[in-house]
Parts: structure tokens; sequence; C-alpha cells
């Protein structure tokens, strides 16, 4: 079976069509548990998020903030594993007909298999993996996988990003680019950061059709609509995982889950 790379390239080519960036989440498998780390998954879609990240947890995952860090740490004594991953995405899938890609760290994926990884991650119907530490020189081999198996190879850029390294990072990558708005681990903030704006441009300075996505940082309507008014996608994780951390119990975490994607579907939509 084929990934479903083509699905996400409509996906966010529907929502540029309609004028608007998408709404992407994320949100880890196994967090609170496998089964409800997939209701909030499809609570998320329910809510109005066009496109989904599952996170791998991770036991030293250096780019996340305390948030997501407590999450993967309560996935990670429930058990989960890489099996419980491609579960989520699965019936993620299934459930929603809806984009599902993966994010993780490049160590767990070099462990189990690259060819493995990805034929059961296309298996399960996901459009393709974040690869947030993989540099693009070193990325040959998952890419030849990932293309073999119709999935996209996500890459992220920063405001560090020499301009020959954006240029590098979008002629490798397929999907979109993940422009990390600003420097440093994820998380909430009050301002997404005037850089941000500026490595979209620069990013799509290097001449790339794939559609350039901001993340880390946005957390409110507010600015998902600021960031919908120059990127081709708003990704928040964060500010979803701490409602649900927030919350009193399981129900009351779907809740809070899916009115944060209506609010956030009404920002990139630029009604906040």
């Amino acid at each position: 079976m084929s990934g479903n790379i083509q699905l996400l390239s409509d996906t966010l080519a529907a929502a540029r069509a309609e004028g608007r960036s998408a709404l992407i989440a994320y949100l880890p498998a196994g967090f609170p548990t496998v089964d409800g780390g997939i209701a909030a998954i499809k609570a998320a879609f329910d809510g109005g998020a066009d496109v989904v990240e599952v996170g791998l947890p991770h036991s030293d995952p250096v780019l996340d903030g305390p948030v997501i860090q407590t999450a993967d740490d309560i996935a990670l004594r429930g058990g989960v594993r890489i099996a419980d991953v491609m579960r989520t995405v699965r019936e993620a899938y299934e459930a929603t007909g809806k984009p599902v890609l993966v994010m993780t760290y490049w160590n767990p994926i070099d462990r189990y298999g690259v060819e493995r990884f990805t034929a059961e991650l296309a298996e399960a119907g996901g459009a393709g993996c974040i690869l947030p530490d993989l540099p693009v020189q070193e990325s040959a081999l998952w890419r030849e996988h990932a293309e073999k198996h119709g999935l996209a190879t996500v890459f992220v850029v920063a405001p560090s990003s020499k301009d020959e390294r954006l240029a590098e990072i979008t002629a490798a990558g397929s999907g979109f680019v993940y422009a990390a708005s600003l420097m440093g681990v994820t998380g909430t903030r009050e301002s997404v950061g005037a850089q941000a704006q500026d490595l979209v441009r620069r990013t799509r300075t290097t001449g790339t059709d794939l559609p350039v996505c901001v993340g880390l940082g946005v957390s409110n309507a507010a600015q998902a609509a600021e960031v919908a008014g120059f990127a081709d996608g708003v990704i928040v994780g964060s500010a979803f995982v701490k409602r649900m951390l927030d919350a009193e119990d399981e129900a009351a975490a779907l809740t809070a889950v899916r009115m944060l994607a209506g609010e956030l579907a009404e920002g990139v939509r630029g009604r906040a």
C-alpha cells in the first residue's frame, strides 16, 4: 500500500484555494493512553484541524518543552511502542480520511529499521514523517524508502538556517516545510515572533513550491490569525497538550481539544 503524500498535498492545496492557511495539530501517541490519544486526534479533526502530526514519544525530546515532555513521559510510562504509533495513525486515518503524519526523532527509526518503519507507516495510511533532527545530507536512505512508499519527508528550518541550507532543505523535502518560528524548544508563547515571517519569506525565496508551515509558539486564535497572514499552515502542539493536561478527566480533555481546534480554525480563516 502506498502512503498518503498526495492526500496531504491536496489538503494543503485545498486550504490555499479557500484563501486560508491549513491548521495542523500535534498530539503525542499514547497520551494519556493509546485509545485516549486516538480519541484526541479525532477530536482535533472534529474541531477543524486539517492535518494531524502524531508524536512518537521519546525519552529525551531535546526540541520539546516541558508540556510535551510531560505527555511523552506519561505515554512512555504507559508502555507505548512504535506499534502503538502505527495503530494510532491507522485508526485516526480510517476514522477521518484526513492526512496523518508522524513526528519523530531519527534514533527510533534507525533502531526499528528504515524499510520496516516506512512500509508500516504507509500500510497504516500515514502521509509522511517530520524529522526535526535528521540532517539533509544524511537523509538519502530515508528519502529513498519514503519515496518508494509514498510518504512525505518534512524537514525543519529555523531562523538560524543559512540561505544555502534552506535551498538544500527545500530541494530535498516533500509535503511541506516546517518553519520553526522561534529558536529553542516547543511551547506556547506570548508572541510568535517577527522572525517567523522573515523565515517564511526566505524559505520561499529558494523557489520551492512546497507549502511553508509555521510551528513552535502558536497557542490561540489571535496568534493563528497572525501566522495565517503569511504562512501556508499553522502548526499547534503544546497548546493542545496543555489543555489535555489541565482537564479534569478524559472526557473534559477531548472537549478541550475540540474547542481549541475550533478556535484555531476560526483564526486561520482570519476570524479570530
